[in-house]
């Protein structure tokens, strides 16, 4: 069962995530609901990231390991093919979401269990009910359309 349909995020809003959670070369992001790989590959290509997603779409998921081999990331890409549920995301330092906030509410319980404290999430448009956030910024795009982007630690 899939918690949010796929609605890729603009780079512009990538980019940004990933600079407020701070992202350094070699730390591990988990991206929940991959999609096609746009964060994956970002994090990777420009931040020198280790990036592992989770998309249960055999499709998304085949397309964005097919995009990090043409960018030749391979070995800094890991696409798993699953429910990020049923996956241990405890090696992140960073987590990503694009779900929803009924979405992000079912994974809290996942989130907390198994999150190491100081781990930074990043949420985009969708708050995660009863977390305080560090930071909250928006982000326009050049059409003027604006982003939220919701920024945690791990307590």
């Amino acid at each position: 069962m899939s918690l949010a349909p796929f609605v890729p995020s603009p780079f512009i809003v990538i980019e940004r995530m990933l600079q407020i959670a701070d992202v350094k070369p070699g730390e591990t992001i988990y991206d929940l609901g991959c999609g096609n790989g746009r964060i994956l590959i970002t994090a990777a290509g420009k931040f020198g990231a280790k990036a592992v997603g989770i998309e249960l779409n055999e499709s998304l998921a085949s397309e964005a390991q097919q995009k990090a081999k043409e960018l030749n990331l391979e070995n800094m890409v890991t696409v798993i093919r699953g429910n990020f549920q049923d996956v241990d995301i405890s090696p992140a330092d960073v987590v990503t979401l694009y779900l929803t906030t009924s979405a992000n509410t079912a994974v809290k319980p996942n989130l907390e269990k198994k999150l190491r404290r100081g781990t930074r999430v990043v949420s985009h448009d969708f708050e995660i009910i009863g977390w305080k956030a560090v930071k909250v910024e928006e982000v326009a795009e050049n059409d003027g359309y604006t982003h939220t982007i919701y920024y945690y630690r791990r307590p």
